[in-house]
């Protein structure tokens, strides 16, 4: 299983805390992790994921794989900005969303629209024309968002 975990370069405590047991539960799956490679939920969920021994890729939006987060095992280095998120999303099986901006947004979109899972912990609320994307499915616990994409992949 390849999984994305898409989330802000910068996050709060709690978000930080969700990635970092996304991470650790998906090592513990044998789930190879994909993200963006950065810092805040990337840098967390990478963490999680190398303390239980899992395998990390991060796909950069920038020239250097230098910029990759110490947890990070594959760095990929795109210098293609935000244009980087379709690779992560369509090299993925399925996405959790943690938090986040627009980046992240436009991760849970291009995923929808590639027909992947989308789980969501604490992330965006999608309507269109007033009614809520049931295609999202939320999640309250890391532990819930792992079972979700777990069961959709295998």
């Amino acid at each position: 299983m390849y999984i994305a975990v898409v989330g802000g370069q910068l996050c709060t405590e709690e978000e930080a805390r969700a990635a970092y047991e996304v991470g650790r539960l998906l090592a513990e799956r044998d789930a190879v992790v994909i993200c963006g490679g950065l810092t805040g939920v990337m840098e967390a969920v990478c963490r999680g994921a190398k303390e239980a021994g899992g395998t990390t890729i991060g796909v950069l939006p920038g020239p250097f794989r230098s910029d990759a987060n110490q947890y990070v095992d594959h760095a990929i280095a795109t210098d293609m900005g935000q244009a980087r998120n379709a690779i992560i999303v369509r090299t993925s099986d399925a996405v959790i969303a943690i938090g986040g901006e627009y980046g992240t947004l436009s991760e849970i979109a291009m995923a929808l629209k590639m027909g992947k899972r989308v789980v969501a912990i604490s992330t965006w609320d999608i309507a269109n024309r007033g009614v809520s994307d049931d295609k999202i499915i939320r999640a309250e616990t890391p532990e819930t968002a792992v079972d979700i994409v777990e069961a959709g992949v295998r």
